[in-house]
């Protein structure tokens, strides 16, 4: 008898704790996203620099040569040299099947040097005559343009107070169409981070570009004129918001 009336009481015990607290808060949760347009104010230019050849000294040899070739013109245009670095370098021996007499065989083709050379350009209005200039320099692929603003911080502010809004914006609409009043906020949390991205943002995502193709196939620039126009980017915040219903 003792054991199943704790038996019971246990029981009676954990059912209680199951029952809904009649004073706990009501809540709508809501997200709050925002968008501000900004004209960028540099470009990060992020270039390839690669050489081979049969014979590793020479291999690195002319790529030393076409890495200060790209520096001349970083140099020419006035580009601190705080705003330009290497930040990449590989040498890979490199092989080919080849057919000979009915069979496969692995030839060695060369050394393969690699080097990029990130360039911060903070005046626009030369960024494509230096693009041309270390094309026509020595950088044979172009891996990464792009464009950003150097007030970011600014924007980034002024985008998470649009986010708030907009997320009490939304939470009024939505319990307004129910008769109800929105109280307090309860929580508040900030999704993801800060980007910034454009229509002319041109980014090769691991798909490497020949600079030939902008330069065409001689090597020489295009005519005169400008032709890529950096347009606007994108700096964007999400927040995530519970308030109280009254």
């Amino acid at each position: 008898m003792k054991i199943l009336l704790t038996s019971a009481l246990l029981l009676f015990g954990l059912m209680t704790l199951s029952w809904p607290d009649q004073n706990q808060l009501r809540l709508i949760s809501v997200t709050g996203d925002a968008e501000i347009k900004v004209v960028p104010d540099e470009v990060v230019l992020v270039l390839g620099v690669e050489t081979s050849n049969l014979i590793l000294k020479d291999a690195k040899y002319r790529n030393d040569q076409a890495v200060r070739a790209v520096m001349a013109v970083t140099d020419r245009y006035g580009i601190d040299r705080k705003n330009v670095q290497t930040d990449y370098f590989t040498i890979e021996p490199r092989y080919e099947d080849r057919p000979e007499s009915g069979v496969y065989k692995h030839i060695f083709t060369g050394y393969f040097i690699r080097k990029n050379i990130v360039i911060t350009l903070k005046d626009m209005s030369k960024y494509e005559d230096v693009l041309s200039g270390v094309l026509e320099a020595g950088a044979n692929y172009v891996e990464g343009i792009q464009f950003m603003t150097t007030d970011l911080r600014k924007y980034r502010d002024q985008a998470r107070e649009n986010a708030i809004g907009a997320a009490k914006e939304k939470a009024e609409a939505l319990a307004g169409k129910l008769g109800i009043k929105i109280g307090r906020a309860f929580s508040i949390s900030e999704d993801g981070g800060y980007w910034y991205y454009g229509n002319n943002n041109q980014r090769f995502a691991g798909q490497m570009q020949n600079a030939s193709s902008y330069a065409g196939n001689d090597g020489a620039a295009g005519p005169e004129g400008s032709t890529i126009s950096p347009g606007q980017i994108s700096v964007t915040a999400r927040v995530s918001v519970s308030f109280e219903l009254e």
